[in-house]
């Protein structure tokens, strides 16, 4: 019996550091994956390359680009869906894209989208869920188009009071924005306050230009 996955069981199975994977997008069936070590960023501490960075602020400057929130969410999905060079397969399947989609219309996932010319040209998604937001993928069409999204994401879960940003596992993607691991039972213990706490992922009023001055100011703060 294949399992429906409703947004009640996603939300409690994320509460409890279960997340859902399907062996590859033909596969009609999923299992629930809780791995030994979790991958995480640092809201605060993420690592910014220089050349990202000054790619950021020129992106901001920019008329023909644009990042933008939750605006093409199941398109979203389908690029983190496809095929290419560099991922030939995926563990997103139609039952798990569907049910995103269905969390995403109650308000739970979200997705950051970059634009250039009027063309969704990469993007992420993921979950949030009281104080933690579950990253789930990414992808480019653009050079460096998820990247920026990531950091717009960081910005964001900062500005919106997040604790946990969770990314499930470690990749080489990843690495340069000083990912790292840690024991299942330290995620259990940081995570069961996360999702008890409030925080706002929308932050309606602020745009994306004064979230990341805001953000890159507390950085030269702090650093």
């Amino acid at each position: 019996m294949q399992l429906v996955l409703t947004n009640e069981l996603l939300l409690e199975a994320y509460s409890q550091g279960l997340f859902p994977m399907a062996y590859n997008a033909g596969s009609p069936y999923i299992h629930w994956v809780c791995p030994d070590m979790r991958g995480q960023l640092s809201l605060t501490d993420i690592h910014i390359p220089r050349s990202l960075k000054k790619q950021i602020n020129k992106t901001l400057r920019s008329v023909n680009i644009e990042i933008r929130i939750d605006t093409a969410f199941e398109e979203v999905i389908k690029g983190c869906a496809e095929d290419t060079d560099a991922r030939p397969e995926t563990w997103i399947n139609d039952q798990i894209a569907n049910a995103f989609l269905a969390l995403h219309k109650d308000g739970h996932a979200h997705s950051v989208e970059f634009w250039e010319d009027g063309a969704l040209k990469g993007g992420l998604y993921g979950l949030a869920i009281g104080a933690a937001f579950f990253g789930e993928s990414m992808f480019s069409r653009s050079a460096n188009a998820s990247k920026i999204c990531l950091i717009h994401l960081v910005a964001r879960l900062w500005k919106g009071g997040f604790t946990l940003l969770d990314t499930q596992f470690v990749n080489d993607h990843l690495e340069q924005f000083g990912i790292y691991e840690i024991p299942h039972d330290e995620y259990a213990r940081l995570l069961r306050p996360a999702v008890k706490a409030k925080a706002d992922f929308m932050l309606k009023g602020y745009s994306e230009t004064s979230l990341l001055g805001e953000y890159f100011a507390m950085r030269k703060q702090e650093g």
